[in-house]
């Protein structure tokens, strides 16, 4: 496999071409963003320390039954995924309220839901990823009824595999979440879960002291955030 012309670049990775049309390196840099790209920074560590944790948590979705783009590590900073064409939407499954959510609401961030709440979002940083229903979807052509069914169902998967290892960990998963589409190979195969799961994507709690431990340490001026990111990675046995 040889990596070859880069294909993208996005908020925190660049995507490179390979010699097989199938598949793709996936680079993380050290870049950190927030409120779709206004503020901006980079971390040191950071790249590597997604990478990683991805890693780890990709195999364990693998070894539960969740198909996902993820193939192996390749260095410190890349990793092998599978080529995909994704759908334009994202997944969010919320166990606490939290962000946006409790500004819509006006509910108290923190409050414990009695079961976990699963929202749609169209993936556009021009309109600030709106909230979107599973009619805007269907009838506007952005996945069909299956392919919304299986995000769902992955989803809520996800939920019930990273929920019990990150409280194991003495982590809340707050919210996280996830983008699908179908792999080049497999154009009208099953939906698979593909981009990444990290700290960029997701709320951490310590579940004793409510420390936030995830990317909303850049977006609330928190400090520590590679510390932070580390220590969530150490705590779930993410080999750094």
């Amino acid at each position: 496999m040889e990596k070859m012309q880069e294909l993208y670049r996005g908020k925190a990775k660049t995507v490179y071409a390979t010699d097989d049309p199938n598949l793709l390196v996936m680079h993380y840099r050290d870049d950190v963003s927030a409120f779709d790209g206004v503020k901006l920074a980079k971390l040191e560590l950071k790249g590597e320390t997604n990478n990683r944790i991805n890693a780890h948590v990709m195999g364990l979705l693998a070894t539960a039954g969740v198909k996902t783009h993820f193939v192996r590590l390749l260095n410190e900073r890349e990793s092998l995924v599978k080529a995909m064409k994704m759908l334009p939407v994202e997944c969010v499954v919320r166990n606490v309220v939290a962000g946006s959510m409790a500004k819509r609401y006006g509910i108290e961030e923190g409050t414990r839901l009695a079961e976990p709440i699963f929202e749609f979002f169209l993936k556009s940083d021009a309109l600030h990823d709106p909230l979107v229903n599973d009619d805007h979807i269907r009838v506007l052509g952005w996945a069909t009824p299956d392919e919304i069914a299986q995000m769902k169902a992955l989803t809520h998967k996800v939920n019930g595999v990273l929920k019990p290892l990150f409280a194991g960990a003495g982590i809340d998963l707050v919210d996280y979440k996830l983008e699908f589409g179908h792999t080049l190979d497999d154009p009208t195969g099953p939906v698979v879960l593909g981009d990444e799961f990290t700290p960029d994507g997701c709320r951490l709690w310590d579940a004793k002291t409510g420390e936030k431990m995830d990317k909303d340490r850049f977006r609330r001026d928190l400090g520590s955030v590679i510390e932070h990111y580390r220590e969530v990675a150490k705590r779930i046995g993410v080999p750094l």
